[in-house]
């Protein structure tokens, strides 16, 4: 007789964040939790002395090695999630040719159609409203939008993915959705979410958009004030408490993409990892 394959139970996450976007109760809840002052709230308690008990049941309940991590004992439960990794935990892809992931995350790669859009499972977004900037918009139109999807559980610092020059950015304020797949729902975070981005002009793959997406109960997105030059592997910033996202976008004819990254599935990468080369300017 053929074994049953086990089912894996939700997670705590999972079960509350179907809780909030699937039950009535929930979604009145939601209206409160989305808004970036209750986020900034919590985000003001998670960096004080008093969340540092909050430490050890997260660490236990999510299987986190600290071994590789440095920083300890932590002043905070912010400063254990941002806590950084011992040196060469993260090596960098040193190949000039190559675009790298910013972030330990799950990573989706999507075509940016003619008409400046991509898809996210059931969520069709425009590159005009995610960068709410309709003229540098058409820039990316036919590129690729490379989404990382941070868990609570990964490395919350993110780097540079090439070597380039920073020009100017923006933040757009907005709500605080949760980035994490959410069964039947159909809500345009990355367009409703606070987020901020700078363009990195770059000699290999042109002009790329490095953005933050802020998300529930992340009260900060905390960037370096770095200006000028970069180089790749540089660290950009971090986020507080939260599941987060890191997008980037690629103007058209300017990277091929690993071949193994376009399935449409998320595919888990490291910081530093290789996940595009560069196309010879026509």
């Amino acid at each position: 007789m053929a074994k049953v394959a086990k089912v894996a139970k939700p997670t705590l996450q999972e079960r509350s964040i179907r809780w909030l976007y699937g039950t009535a109760c929930g979604r009145v809840c939601l209206k409160a939790l989305v808004r970036p002052g209750i986020s900034k709230a919590v985000g003001a308690f998670l960096s004080t002395p008093l969340s540092k008990p909050l430490i050890r049941s997260f660490v236990r309940n999510n299987g986190i090695d600290l071994g590789e991590y440095e920083g300890a004992p932590y002043r905070s439960f912010n400063d254990f999630f941002s806590r950084r990794v011992r040196d060469g935990s993260r090596p960098v892809d040193g190949s000039p040719d190559t675009l790298v992931s910013p972030a330990d995350s799950l990573l989706t790669v999507l075509p940016i159609t003619a008409e400046g859009r991509f898809a996210i499972k059931n969520t069709t977004y425009t590159v005009a409203e995610l960068l709410d900037d309709a003229a540098l918009a058409t820039r990316y139109t036919g590129g690729f939008a490379f989404v990382f999807r941070l868990t609570v559980t990964d490395y919350h610092r993110y780097c540079f993915p090439a070597d380039g020059r920073v020009l100017a950015g923006a933040r757009i304020p907005g709500e605080l959705h949760t980035v994490s797949p959410i069964p039947g729902a159909d809500i345009p975070v990355y367009h409703r979410n606070t987020r901020e981005y700078v363009l990195l002009d770059t000699a290999r793959f042109g002009t790329l958009v490095c953005m933050e997406v802020g998300a529930m109960l992340v009260g900060r997105i905390v960037n370096e004030p770095v200006s000028g030059p970069v180089a790749k592997g540089q660290e950009k910033g971090h986020f507080a408490f939260g599941g987060s996202t890191v997008v980037v976008l690629a103007e058209p004819g300017r990277v091929t993409v690993l071949p193994e990254l376009l399935m449409g599935d998320e595919v888990p990468v490291r910081y530093g990892q290789a996940v595009a080369r560069g196309m010879a300017e026509n």
